[in-house]
């Protein structure tokens, strides 16, 4: 039996296809001013615009007057919501979202002084002269003003733990069993370095830019003004954008620049997902608990649970971005010999990758603000077997000249447990002399992170600097 479907007249949360637009909104909404269809129309109305301001500062045009520039300047960025929706009108006929934005251009320009100049909108060039500066802007506009400053404030967060915690001990585990005592701290500045490094990679990403027609030749340039330096032109218009000028292109400037960056952007989610999974496990063992909210749900049917949903959610959504990216990445670096269009579709998803990841963010720093260690548990589980201190012991046995001292050791410890009453005892059946004895029998797991400290304020310092 065939179901009616529901029909809505307009776009809601509940009406959304893609929970981007739909359930998570508010919480990536300030990303739609860089990033959404309106966006994009407005940065191409600002390259256009730019575009004719180089033309009259280099003779080929007349003349602009001051009001003239300041009004082009201030066009793409001031555009009202019907002159943006003129610009999707248009497309409808041309099916060319580029050729509309020309179009819709030149209406805005129509009763203004600048009407004798409409002609030369768009003069000689392809769209992916206007295209590869556009995309470029959105995608390094949103990573500065939004992107940035959220993964730097769960730096900033993981920070604030590494220096608060710095020296509480705590067991480590590799493959998942436990192994040497570190401080929780230090375990906390290992993700904020490693995020610190991905962010300076992100901030210092240079952008290319090219502006030289429909397959890289400035061929209809040249051949209307042929005594014109179509190259300087082309190098001084794109370095405006603060991007570094590529003059061996084909139709496209090719994408090896923003695939670099989709990949510091994936580093810096799996980052994050380890994170997210660490702090799950601890959670899971009762090593952080987290703060109950009140109204908050955790089970639908288990009153009782406080559960590590915002980790959770920061898992999956950056697990989505990062197959976005991924996609993104090596595909938009093909194309097939002068430019396929292919590429078109897909770079338009950079708001779809970056909403993913602002997700991401903003669920893991919600998380880690919520934790609070139990440093009671913590402690137990470190004092729970004295074994964990068998390196040192080893390590101690080498030093004294005892032949073998791994072998000796691991014959009597492993797989065995030791409490810390039997500590002393078994420190004193060792065979080396007292002195050393005395050292070991004053050893205890809270003693020996090594230079955790040292490390942890190294770091921090590191970042902060």
């Amino acid at each position: 039996m065939a179901i009616k479907p529901l029909v809505f007249s307009e776009a809601t949360e509940l009406t959304a296809i893609s929970p981007l637009d739909g359930r998570y909104r508010k919480t990536i909404q300030e990303l739609a001013p860089f990033v959404s269809e309106m966006a994009l129309i407005n940065t191409r109305i600002e390259v256009e615009a730019k575009y004719l301001i180089a033309l009259s500062e280099s003779r080929i045009v007349r003349s602009i007057t001051n009001r003239e520039k300041k009004l082009l300047i201030n066009l793409g960025q001031n555009m009202t919501t019907k002159q943006i929706e003129r610009v999707k009108e248009i497309e409808k006929t041309t099916r060319h979202d580029v050729k509309a934005v020309e179009r819709a251009f030149r209406e805005l320009l129509k009763d203004t002084s600048l009407n004798d100049l409409v002609e030369m909108i768009h003069f000689g060039l392809t769209s992916e002269d206007i295209n590869n500066l556009s995309y470029r802007l959105l995608l390094q506009r949103a990573t500065y003003s939004v992107c940035l400053p959220t993964i730097e404030q769960i730096v900033e967060e993981l920070v604030k733990k590494a220096n608060r915690y710095k020296a509480t001990a705590m067991i480590s585990r590799t493959h998942g069993q436990p192994a040497l005592p570190t401080t929780l701290g230090k375990e906390f500045s290992v993700f904020a370095i490693r995020l610190h490094t991905q962010l300076q990679k992100l901030k210092k990403q240079k952008f290319t830019g090219k502006l030289n027609g429909a397959v890289g030749n400035f061929n209809a340039l040249h051949f209307a003004y042929p005594n014109v330096n179509w190259i300087n032109f082309s190098k001084n218009f794109v370095s405006s954008f603060g991007f570094i000028p590529n003059l061996s292109t084909t139709q496209i400037n090719a994408y090896d620049d923003t695939s670099e960056c989709f990949q510091t952007y994936q580093r810096i989610n799996s980052i994050i997902v380890d994170l997210d999974q660490d702090i799950w496990r601890y959670i899971s063992d009762n090593w952080f608990i987290q703060e109950v909210k009140k109204g908050e749900v955790g089970s639908s049917t288990m009153p009782q649970k406080v559960n590590p949903i915002d980790f959770e959610n920061s898992e999956g959504n950056l697990g989505m971005a990062n197959a976005i990216l991924g996609f993104m990445s090596s595909k938009l670096i093909v194309s097939r010999l002068q430019r396929d269009l292919s590429d078109s579709t897909v770079i338009r998803n950079i708001g779809t990758a970056l909403g993913f990841c602002l997700i991401g963010y903003k669920s893991t720093l919600n998380g880690l603000k919520r934790i609070i260690p139990n440093e009671d548990k913590i402690d137990a589980e470190l004092q729970k077997d004295w074994v964990i201190l068998t390196e040192a012991v080893q390590t101690i046995l080498r030093k004294a000249g005892v032949s073998d001292p791994y072998s000796l050791i691991a014959s009597i410890s492993r797989g065995n447990h030791i409490k810390k009453d039997a500590w002393k005892v078994w420190v004193g059946s060792l065979p080396v002399e007292k002195k050393y004895k005395i050292v070991l029998k004053n050893l205890t797991p809270n003693k020996y992170t090594g230079l955790a400290v040292k490390l942890t304020e190294r770091a921090i310092s590191q970042i902060k600097k």
